[in-house]
């Protein structure tokens, strides 16, 4: 039986008759870095509450390192949980934040913690009432990072951060990843930035499991034909069509599950264009077709 770092069954929770999470169904495979994505709102944090003990589900069933995660001491002192939204006791400096750390977390690494500082260039003894939104997020990405827990999540805890900033904290988690393994979860909707260190790609849209699959069988899996609309419709007829974009006479439509190379090969006879859709694009297509497909049951 394959390992698993997190197993998720039949995960639901509501809140006055609104399912925030609706009967989703996941595992998470220990030492890879995993994509939660999809839209705001769409249920991720909530998601992640109830897998780190922060929430009851109304029904399903949680399991972290095999076990229930709630009122668990053995579960919790392996997770690390960031979010944007991180609170701290109003008279705490970044220097207090890292003794805590260094407590809570057993594998806490204290000189990369100091050195992390240095390239983010924190002051440890300001208040962290008095620092900046980017700040902030900088002290939590130092202490996710220096953790090194085996299950450590980053819930847009970065958003905070300039795109220098952002790159420097990606390069420093793929660096650090490649050096100590271990399971690294990413919810945010910043796609495109991440999808180079993403190894596999869960989406929650609506409170629904919508795609789960390792980002290498994603990179084929769609593709945009351009071209005459009457060749295009021609050519994409009995093809599933996850978005359409007409310009004048012409008509981009993109479509999933066909070979690509194959296409390719049929397309240029037709005289029509292949271009590749990239990760962020083929989220955001699978998301709106999820919400088309809605609003049509609800019409």
């Amino acid at each position: 039986m394959k390992e698993v770092v997190v197993e998720v069954n039949g995960l639901t929770k509501t809140y006055n008759e609104v399912k925030a999470v609706d009967g989703i169904s996941f595992s998470i495979e220990p030492d890879k870095i995993y994509g939660l994505l999809g839209r705001n709102g769409a249920g991720k944090t909530t998601v992640m509450q109830m897998v780190t003990a922060q929430m009851f589900p109304t029904s399903g069933e949680v399991k972290v390192f095999g076990q229930p995660p709630y009122e668990n001491y053995d579960v919790m002192k392996q997770i690390c949980f960031i979010k944007e939204s991180q609170k701290y006791p109003d008279n705490f400096r970044v220097a207090d934040v890292l003794k805590v750390a260094a407590a809570v977390f057993p594998n806490w690494d204290g000189d990369y913690a100091e050195a992390l500082i240095r390239d983010f260039g924190l002051p440890l003894k300001r208040n962290l009432k008095k620092l900046s939104r980017g700040m902030l997020s900088s002290v939590g990405v130092v202490v996710g990072l220096a953790s090194r827990s085996p299950l450590t999540i980053f819930d847009e805890p970065y958003l905070g951060l300039d795109a220098v900033a952002r790159s420097l904290f990606y390069d420093r988690l793929i660096e650090d990843y490649t050096r100590y393994p271990r399971t690294i979860i990413l919810s945010t909707h910043l796609i495109d930035e991440v999808s180079r260190l993403l190894e596999h790609v869960i989406v929650i849209d609506s409170g629904k499991l919508i795609l789960d699959a390792e980002t290498e069988e994603l990179r084929g899996m769609a593709y945009t034909v351009v071209g005459p609309a009457a060749g295009v419709e021609s050519f994409v007829k009995g093809k599933e069509v996850i978005h359409r974009e007409p310009f004048g006479s012409m008509l981009s439509v993109t479509i999933t599950g066909d070979s690509e190379s194959r296409a390719k090969l049929l397309a240029a006879d037709m005289g029509l264009e292949i271009a590749p859709v990239s990760l962020q694009q083929l989220i955001i297509y699978l998301t709106k077709t999820n919400l088309d497909e809605k609003a049509v049951k609800g019409s």
